[in-house]
């Protein structure tokens, strides 16, 4: 059985406000909790018009408060914007109020321009320190050791599973060398994906956190009724995607009947890579799509993504998304 979970990033539709977006997330938060999903993760991005996640642990505890079963965490948090502590408080504040569902997804990458980086923590040094930061932030959430002087209070003793998080080989053998799931984020990099969940298998060390490697695997879903449909849901999120990637973000457009028209084929090939780890269409296309990506991959764990325009339409997708996902691993039991 493969579990399978959603990351929200909190789009602000183009048309909506940022209000409009967080009463999206904690509605889409029930619907996933209803539908199966084991994990919702939120992720930090900052000074982008169309992302209302940057205020990372206080959208999750809005989030958990919201359900009552679903793991809730980040997917996740950029640690080189925040002291450990600060983070060790946050989520242990948040494991106290909702005991054994909170994840902590840690990311290297700031998650914005520099400019904004250094408005966070006034240094873009702190990347280099990630690894160090890990093991502080770790051992604040775990038992504190003999004579330890500075406690995360709530924080210490909570041992918040920690993951880590990347697009990159780099976060694959530091989540090997201390025994931690790792989540590639192959929704919008995939150039290293293979690369990278081979690294972190082959080099995993058993560690107190995990007895054995788990690796997760995100990707993007545009699930509707036909495949036109699909490929017209996921117009919104390409565009959104090139206009960041050519400095201009803004709130999630809504989707276009002709993309290509709009901006122009080059831009649909850079898109097209960008985003090719994803299934979109009818619900047998994305079924298809998905078991290629399962038997390719081999993932322990599927996280889906996708930004959609209209909330209901989104809702929709994700729920075909489960309903694939309930199919794939009822083949699968009844293979073995």
């Amino acid at each position: 059985m493969i579990p399978f979970s959603l990351l929200d990033l909190s789009p602000v539709p183009a048309g909506k406000s940022v209000r409009d977006a967080l009463a999206n997330t904690r509605d889409l938060a029930q619907h996933a909790e209803q539908l199966g999903y084991r994990r919702y993760w939120l992720a930090e991005h900052h000074n982008m018009r169309g992302i209302a996640s940057a205020a990372t642990a206080v959208l999750i505890g809005h989030v958990a408060g919201a359900t009552s079963t679903i793991r809730v965490g980040s997917g996740g948090i950029m640690l080189p914007n925040h002291a450990p502590l600060v983070i060790a408080e946050q989520f242990g504040t948040l494991a106290e109020l909702y005991p054994d569902r909170i994840d902590l997804g840690l990311g290297r990458a700031p998650g914005t321009d520099m400019a904004t980086a250094r408005a966070l923590r006034r240094s873009t040094d702190n990347a280099d320190n990630f690894p160090e930061d890990v093991l502080e932030l770790m051992a604040y959430l775990d038992d504190p050791a003999e004579g330890t002087r500075i406690l995360a209070v709530p924080g210490t003793g909570t041992k918040v599973p920690v993951w880590i998080l990347g697009s990159s080989t780099y976060g694959a053998q530091m989540a090997a060398y201390y025994g931690l799931p790792y989540a590639f984020a192959s929704h919008f990099a995939p150039a290293e994906l293979s690369n990278a969940a081979a690294i972190y298998r082959r080099s995993f060390q058993p560690s107190k956190y995990l007895d054995k490697p788990h690796f997760m695997m995100a990707a993007n879903v545009f699930a509707a009724n036909t495949d036109e449909e699909g490929a017209y849901l996921r117009t919104s999120m390409q565009q959104a995607f090139i206009n960041l990637r050519t400095g201009k973000p803004g709130p999630l457009p809504a989707p276009v009947a002709d993309l290509e028209a709009l901006v122009g084929p080059v831009a649909i090939e850079m898109v097209e890579d960008a985003l090719r780890i994803s299934a979109v269409g009818a619900p047998e296309t994305v079924k298809a799509k998905l078991k290629e990506l399962i038997a390719t991959y081999q993932p322990d764990e599927l996280i889906f993504t996708g930004q959609i325009h209209d909330h209901t339409s989104r809702k929709r997708s994700f729920e075909i998304a489960a309903s694939v996902m309930g199919e794939i691993n009822g083949e699968r039991e009844a293979a073995e």
